[in-house]
């Protein structure tokens, strides 16, 4: 088993990393302030990525919260398309914001797309209603490759609605962290080569095999895109970052060592100077857990595919996970949803912090009081003992530098009822 070079220790040690924080932060970053200044420095969830014990409810939130499932989503984007959605700083925020304000999650996602640093390097690409990220041109050759934007100062002048985005969602959140979202390079590239969405990949994969050093060219073009996508959501307020790997799965564990693991490595050096927790997630890549936490993860997101548990066994001792409630249990009875949740619950404690998800993203049609109950349930829970490093027992009692206990969404009012939230 390949210890991370990117796992660093001090993510365990509050004073080294306090340091870190002070020095690689701007002053007026989240992390920097406390949550009675409306920072997010002693936030539990931040806490368990960094596999510190807190005595906290547990803590949870959902990929895709902000979405199709809400009806003030759907209200609020009536007449904008998805990409344009994204690209206008208030309602990016306010769609962030929105599942946070609704279901009293612990984090809020940042609201965008894995083709948004695309878009903002100039490419032509569009969301279809039904179908997904279709691009006018794909880039299958070398001429292909060349003809791509030079990554210049006006990419970095490009990504200012992104940072206000970031900027006007913090400042909405309170104690309640951000994180910041980019799609992993074998994903977004795929979606370059083959065009649009496709069931197998095979044209990206072929590239890979037929033609490596245009893979490799184009895979390193879209990680320094979305590797500059995802600091500046950092530097902008973002306490801790998700790499999100769709189409990971589809790869044995050679091909995805050969062709992605460096590309997603590039990725994450983008922001390995900075002091904030980087979870890595893939669909369907259980056989993978291993090299995608080797490409510079903190955190490993797991799906439903396999248990918590098993997944522990595959990783360094000390590595802190999230996950991994399987989605198809929002469209059952409560008690078979709260029973999957504990049953995660009790996983986790098998890792030396956790992070509740669901293994994939929150299904469009998801009735949203579903969420809204599940995560009450989830923090009515006591605080369950995790391993520490060394594989011994401890329990998460708080020793974030005596921190009060936290749950909810911070600084963010929750609704008054369980409709549309105001």
């Amino acid at each position: 088993m390949t210890e991370n070079s990117t796992s660093e220790a001090v993510f365990r040690d509050t004073a080294s990393y306090r340091d870190r924080v002070r020095s690689h932060l701007p002053q007026d970053h989240p992390l920097q302030r406390s949550s009675a200044d409306s920072g997010t420095a002693e936030a539990p969830l931040l806490a368990r990525y960094r596999g510190v014990s807190t005595d906290a409810p547990p803590s949870v939130w959902f990929m895709r919260q902000a979405g199709r499932s809400l009806p003030e989503y759907r209200k609020l984007r009536e007449g904008t398309t998805m990409l344009d959605s994204c690209l206008i700083p208030e309602m990016a925020a306010e769609i962030t914001v929105q599942p946070v304000r609704r279901h009293r999650v612990d984090a809020g996602i940042f609201f965008s797309d894995i083709v948004v640093p695309m878009r903002l390097a100039g490419l032509e690409v569009e969301i279809k209603p039904g179908v997904g990220p279709v691009f006018a041109r794909p880039v299958r050759t070398e001429t292909d490759v060349d003809a791509l934007p030079v990554l210049d100062d006006s990419f970095e002048e490009a990504l200012e609605p992104i940072r206000e985005a970031v900027r006007l969602t913090v400042a909405e959140l309170g104690s309640t962290p951000l994180i910041g979202f980019a799609g992993a390079p074998f994903t977004v590239a795929s979606y370059l080569v083959e065009g649009a969405p496709s069931r197998d990949h095979l044209a990206a994969r072929a590239l890979m095999r037929s033609k490596p050093q245009v893979w490799d060219r184009l895979a390193a073009w879209v990680a320094e895109a979305s590797g500059r996508f995802l600091r500046a959501q950092v530097l902008a307020g973002a306490s801790a970052v998700q790499q999100f790997d769709s189409w990971a799965g589809s790869l044995s564990e050679h091909t995805y060592r050969t062709g992605a693991l460096p590309h997603s490595r590039a990725l994450f050096d983008h922001v390995a100077d900075l002091p904030v927790p980087r979870v890595h997630f893939g669909v369907g890549a259980a056989h993978l857990l291993a090299p995608m936490h080797e490409a510079g993860a903190t955190v490993m997101g797991v799906d439903h595919r396999i248990t918590l548990t098993e997944a522990a066994t595959h990783l360094p001792p000390g590595t802190p996970l999230q996950g991994n409630i399987d989605p198809a249990v929002l469209f059952t009875s409560e008690q078979v949803r709260f029973a999957e949740a504990d049953r995660v619950l009790a996983d986790g404690a098998a890792a030396a912090g956790h992070v509740v998800n669901l293994g994939h993203g929150v299904p469009p049609e998801t009735d949203p009081q579903v969420l809204t109950d599940l995560v009450a349930h989830l923090h009515e829970q006591p605080s369950v003992s995790a391993s520490s490093p060394d594989g011994s027992s401890s329990s998460q009692g708080l020793s974030t530098a005596g921190a009060p206990a936290q749950s909810g969404s911070g600084g963010v009012e929750a609704p008054v009822t369980t409709g549309t939230a105001g």
